[in-house]
């Protein structure tokens, strides 16, 4: 089967995980819903399993937004991954397990929000449209959240298979890579409240005025404290 370089950029992000074999043709990914600081065993232990059953990535994912925006940079810079392994617990507040299987199943609309999610935060803003759909092109989502080691290796080890394989209702094998070049690209622009964006142009041109009158208030009263010095 056909396998390709990555992009010499890849992985572009940097991000809690550990790179494996770059022709694997899985990735894993686990919810985090701890701190970096406070990283519980299990959850290591679950992005061990993905990287030592042979993924090319495997890595813990916080957030609805710029973390799932550092996957979608990472993964289609490397047309070997064809599969998306989701693990681990799911965030009370972010969905971003939610969000996951929600941008696989329905994209995003307009406004870059993923579809279908209950997941408040989950705006895909930093990332070009190209690049959502490449991604939900290339992967196919394998879901085993509240599972344990042993079923993220099982998943690894199906997808790596020459001939079908079942796992857990569905049939994976490796497909060889995407018949596109690599996508690359960091994120430039990183927007980190995406509920606080301008929805509309209308909205846009607002906020531009405000920040533009905050700007001149702000300077004025340095003029002021400035002068007040003096005297």
């Amino acid at each position: 089967m056909l396998k390709v370089q990555p992009h010499p950029d890849y992985p572009p992000e940097e991000g809690r995980y550990l790179r494996g074999n770059d022709y694997s043709p899985a990735a894993a990914i686990i919810i985090l819903t701890y701190d970096a600081e406070a990283i519980p065993p299990e959850i290591e232990r679950l992005v061990r399993a993905g990287v030592e059953g042979g993924a090319a990535l495997s890595g813990t994912l916080q957030t609805a937004n710029i973390g799932i925006e550092k996957v979608i940079c990472n993964i289609v810079a490397n047309p070997n991954i064809r599969y998306l392994i989701l693990g681990g617990p799911e965030s009370a507040g972010h969905k971003t397990g939610d969000a996951v299987k929600a941008l696989f199943t329905n994209g995003v609309d307009e406004k870059k929000r993923i579809i279908g999610t209950s997941g408040l935060s989950a705006y895909l803003y930093n990332v070009p449209m190209e690049f959502i759909e490449r991604f939900r092109q290339q992967l196919t989502l394998v879901d085993c959240q509240f599972q344990d080691e042993a079923v993220i290796r099982k998943a690894v080890w199906s997808c790596y298979q020459e001939t079908p394989a079942e796992f857990r209702g569905q049939i994976l094998f490796d497909p060889g890579a995407f018949p596109e070049p690599p996508l690359s690209r960091k994120l430039t622009w990183k927007v980190t409240q995406p509920w606080a964006e301008p929805l509309d142009d209308r909205e846009r041109v607002a906020k531009l005025k405000a920040l533009d009158l905050i700007g001149r208030l702000k300077k004025k009263q340095g003029t002021a404290d400035a002068k007040n010095r003096e005297e």
